[in-house]
């Protein structure tokens, strides 16, 4: 009981701190807030000092930022989250109006994510359910082009080509659930795939536990153990599966903007942008609850589909030494990728020749020319080593970062679920406000939620690995923590959450070109794929290889990483010999018995 207590302290204190970080940014920005608002009002009027001080008089900006956040505070209990800045309506149902269309447009990427999920699992379930696999993994590399697929492009041609061309479904608006399909299937894809993966990554160990042999053994139905092998794995997946719960809702900005969606993510963006201080408040609580509740609902999903084997420490481990794999495809990717980035750095990405807009692949130009006739090769090569180097960085702090993290759960659960609530947009928000817009700020926002979802993968395994039946054993035996831990916990967990940070690396990429994509960060004509996209999206009907070179490149990258993370397994090894209990000394009474 004491723990949980202090679990709800350190998640609300947490929550405090952030929506108390949020509540400064008009002041963190360095300017004057009455000047925002007047802007976003009525930009014809004059910021003479009358107008602004008469803004500040009727906001009550003079109080300075803890009064007006008291007074927020305080019409919290209420109900009451205060008045819009710039429209004056009351935030609480803009607010709540904005979280129910992320609601909905959420369970529909849901579905969509799970279908996908399905897919791809297939062919492991079929083999494993009919005694097929080796140890190793069945899925193949084609959710790699998936889980590579930026959002926002996939929204943007879904609603060019499939909504204005075809006019198969409606693409602007939010009328009805016919506008929740195109942006659905533009957020489940990437999240189906990249969950599809994991699970994939983890059915071959169920399939392999004893309870599976016995079932097959006595002739049951290969559906039958083919669902309890998904029960099996789930509760290892649970807590990212919160996760993307979570980002589907605040982390949809760029799908909201395209599809024009009223949703909480684009609502609270706007909000940060306009300075508009209580929307800005009121949806960051909205998703910092959000991210509590899902959280909540996975760990009792978890001890549910569990039961008491995790408490018992009755459970067989799901990660085991497997042959070792010999993949081509790794390399076909990766040097692909080198042969696209050595023919385009000797070219020059900023020479301008306007005779050449728009021009298609060719000879001299093999990826076409964008709209100032500069060469698409030359800016997807150069732009791709800033970004690779980038992405590679921030993938391995975040591994580090995910593994040390998450070996001390109790700290880490309500941090990562507090630090996933907040979207990487409003965190390079925040972090332009206080160090500056630079190429530097897209990183920082993405390295700091980079490391939850490896955290929280961390802290499911090795809860679940301390409850296996061997390490149950070691410790009856007089093994110690660090014991456990070196020899049993981290070669279980480390390399299916080191294939797991691969997976993440096309992630980590495409948010930095997310945010490049909505204007921070790197600015023109710096060769960032985000900006590649973002500068040839309105060309994309007239020269269509403008933006599918950056976003073939990006879905290489994908494939490279998964393809990869394959090759990541639990080397075979002489297990150390297990610390035995001291020998006991021979009583006296015990000899004098032998004696006799």
């Amino acid at each position: 009981m004491r723990r949980h207590v202090t679990a709800l302290v350190w998640r609300a204190a947490l929550a405090a701190i952030l929506v108390c970080g949020i509540g400064l940014l008009p002041w963190l920005t360095r300017t004057d807030p009455a000047l925002t608002v007047l802007k976003a009002r009525s930009a014809d009027r004059d910021p003479t000092p009358r107008v602004l001080a008469d803004i500040r008089s009727q906001l009550g900006l003079e109080q300075g930022p803890l009064p007006l956040l008291g007074q927020w505070l305080g019409g919290l209990w209420r109900g009451d989250a205060g008045r819009s800045w710039l429209s004056g309506d009351e935030v609480t149902p803009a607010v709540l109006q904005a979280l129910g269309a992320s609601l909905l447009l959420m369970a529909v990427a849901l579905a969509v994510a799970a279908l996908t999920a399905a897919l791809i699992c297939a062919r492991t379930l079929w083999l494993g359910a009919h005694r097929h696999l080796d140890g190793r993994r069945a899925g193949g590399g084609g959710s790699a082009v998936l889980a590579a697929l930026p959002e926002f492009l996939t929204a943007s041609v879904l609603a060019t080509v499939v909504g204005v061309q075809l006019g198969w479904l409606p693409a602007l608006g939010w009328y009805g659930p016919q506008w929740t399909v195109l942006p659905a299937l533009a957020l489940g894809l990437p999240a189906g795939a990249v969950i599809g993966r994991l699970l994939d990554d983890l059915l071959p160990g169920a399939f392999a536990e004893p309870w599976a042999l016995a079932a097959a053994a006595r002739g049951l139905p290969g559906r039958s153990i083919a669902r309890q092998a998904v029960r099996r794995c789930l509760p290892g997946l649970l807590p990212n599966l919160g996760l993307f719960v979570v980002g589907l809702t605040g982390g949809a900005v760029a799908v909201e903007q395209i599809f024009d969606i009223p949703g909480l993510g684009r609502t609270t963006l706007q909000a940060a942008l306009a300075q508009d201080l209580p929307v800005l408040q009121a949806g960051t609580l909205a998703m910092v609850l959000l991210a509590a509740a899902t959280a909540g609902l996975a760990a009792l999903a978890t001890r549910r589909l569990v039961g008491p084997a995790l408490r018992d420490g009755a459970l067989p481990s799901l990660h085991r030494p497997s042959p070792p794999v010999r993949r081509i495809l790794p390399f076909a990717y990766g040097g692909l990728l080198t042969v696209v980035i050595a023919l385009g750095l000797p070219r020059d990405p900023l020479t301008l020749d306007t005779g050449e807009r728009l021009r298609p692949p060719s000879r001299t130009h093999p990826f076409g020319t964008d709209a100032l006739g500069r060469d698409v090769l030359a800016r997807v090569a150069h732009g791709a080593v800033d970004t690779l180097l980038l992405t590679l960085a921030i993938g391995a702090a975040a591994l580090l970062t995910g593994v040390l993290l998450g070996l001390v759960p109790r700290l880490s659960g309500p941090l990562v679920d507090t630090v996933n609530a907040v979207p990487p947009v409003l965190l390079a928000l925040l972090v332009t406000a206080i160090a500056g817009s630079g190429p530097a700020t897209p990183a920082l926002a993405v390295g700091a939620v980079a490391w939850a979802p490896l955290a929280a993968h961390t802290a499911a395994l090795l809860r679940q690995e301390r409850a296996a039946l061997h390490v149950t054993a070691t410790r009856g035996l007089g093994a110690d923590r660090w014991y456990l831990l070196r020899h049993e916990l981290l070669p279980a967990a480390l390399p299916p959450v080191t294939r797991h940070a691969l997976l993440r690396l096309p992630g980590i990429a495409l948010a930095l070109a997310s945010l490049a994509f909505l204007g921070l960060g790197a600015q023109p004509p710096a060769p960032e794929w985000g900006l590649l996209l973002a500068e040839n999206q309105p060309y994309a009907e007239r020269a269509p290889w403008a933006v599918l070179a950056p976003a073939a490149v990006l879905a290489l990258l994908g494939a490279l990483a998964v393809t990869s993370a394959g090759g990541v397994r639990l080397p075979r090894r002489t297990r150390p010999p297990t610390p035995q209990p001291p020998a006991e000394e021979p009583s006296p009474a015990k000899e004098l018995v032998g004696t006799q």
